[in-house]
């Protein structure tokens, strides 16, 4: 059986696949999603169906995750980071009717091995920000990001690449 570190017993977890030294703190609200082995969730998180968590990440308090992101091994999230999915949303379709998930499209997103994404940084959706870059905070990113580079701004822009030690 796979083990959860339950800090608090105030969340909601439904059809989630959790790997082994999961750690959830309180007032997190998981469904539908994949979080991998000995990642961290802090508290006030949401993270929908769908969304894919590796290994070894930490996901910081108050942040959003929602359908359609995948976040690879070894990811920090900082606080307050939120994740967008659709380029257009709305809430009602053109006869006043409210929409359903038929009505839309998921755009996906993918943060790549080892990236890390600032605190209250926002995710535009259909990016790819590359392994072991880094978005500064308050970033707002509304394109790929490569891999080894920082990025900063709204909408963020290259800083510099990061050089091996």
């Amino acid at each position: 059986m796979k083990k959860v570190n339950k800090v608090d017993s105030h969340q909601i977890i439904k059809d989630v696949k959790l790997g082994e030294n999961v750690k959830i703190f309180g007032f997190v609200n998981l469904y539908g999603c994949e979080i991998g082995d000995n990642t961290k969730i802090g508290a006030f998180v949401e993270i929908q169906k769908n969304a894919k968590i590796g290994k070894n990440c930490k996901i910081s308090t108050h942040t959003f995750i929602c359908e359609g992101v995948t976040i690879e091994d070894n990811v920090f999230i900082g606080h307050n980071v939120t994740f967008i999915n659709d380029k257009y949303p709305r809430a009602t379709n053109p006869d006043g009717s409210m929409q359903t998930d038929a009505d839309w499209k998921v755009i996906p997103t993918l943060v790549k091995k080892g990236a890390s994404i600032g605190s209250s940084a926002t995710i535009l959706c259909g990016v790819t920000i590359g392994e072991n870059a880094i978005v500064g905070a308050g970033s707002v990113v509304t394109k790929d990001v490569p891999d080894n580079t920082i990025v900063a701004g709204v909408p963020a822009k290259v800083i510099r690449k990061l050089t091996s030690k």
